[in-house]
């Protein structure tokens, strides 16, 4: 029943990512931890018609099992749950303004305090490479060195959190922090926060984190 539940929540999630815009058709992934294995999104199947059973469950070591292939960046996923111990669930996608900003190689920079989500004080832009690449999955595991979302250049954006659920609100607040962004180069490059303003907000968060 967990494994269904796990599964359905996947699906979910998927569905909710593509209908509030963070996502097209089917580009884009997500996946879920449960201990040493990883249940992942399929390849090239639009998620309306995803059903539990075509998720696929994936060993550490890369091993799938299930009637599908799965998603192109299972790589992408499988590394960032190597090296980001807190990560239970990835989303990866598509969104127009975190996309334009990474067309652009900029990195969202402290304009806002709610940069400080992520986990840091910048979001940064990992550097390009070809999709399902381990060049791309060492990119983006450097990008995410102390963050929790990072852009992905010429590609889209990754975040990671502890449930389907808070990867989503991640995600959606990450897009939110670039759509505003590009919104306010479109009159002139904003004021940003220095170090010390940030390190406020991060120590806020956290404090906050601990109290949640």
């Amino acid at each position: 029943m967990l494994e269904l539940t796990l599964r359905r929540n996947l699906i979910a999630t998927a569905l909710a990512m593509n209908s509030g815009g963070l996502n097209q058709g089917t580009s884009g992934n997500l996946s879920v931890r449960r201990g040493k294995e990883m249940f992942i999104t399929p390849s090239a199947l639009p998620y309306h018609r995803c059903r539990p059973e075509d998720v696929v469950l994936l060993d550490m070591d890369g091993t799938a099992r299930g009637r599908r292939k799965p998603s192109s960046e299972w790589r992408l996923h499988l590394d960032i749950y190597k090296t980001q111990p807190d990560a239970r669930a990835i989303l990866h996608a598509h969104p127009p303004w975190c996309t334009t900003l990474a067309c652009l190689d900029r990195d969202i920079p402290p304009f806002h305090y709610m940069v400080a989500l992520a986990g840091g004080d910048t979001i940064r832009c990992a550097p390009y490479a070809v999709f399902g690449s381990r060049e791309l999955s060492d990119n983006v595991s450097a990008a995410l060195k102390d963050r929790s979302a990072c852009l992905m250049s010429h590609h889209g954006m990754v975040c990671f959190a502890d449930s389907p659920e808070k990867v989503l609100d991640l995600a959606i607040e990450v897009e939110n922090l670039a759509r505003v962004y590009c919104q306010a180069l479109q009159i002139g490059e904003p004021s940003l926060l220095d170090q010390k303003q940030m390190n406020e907000v991060l120590a806020r968060f956290a404090d906050y984190r601990s109290c949640s």
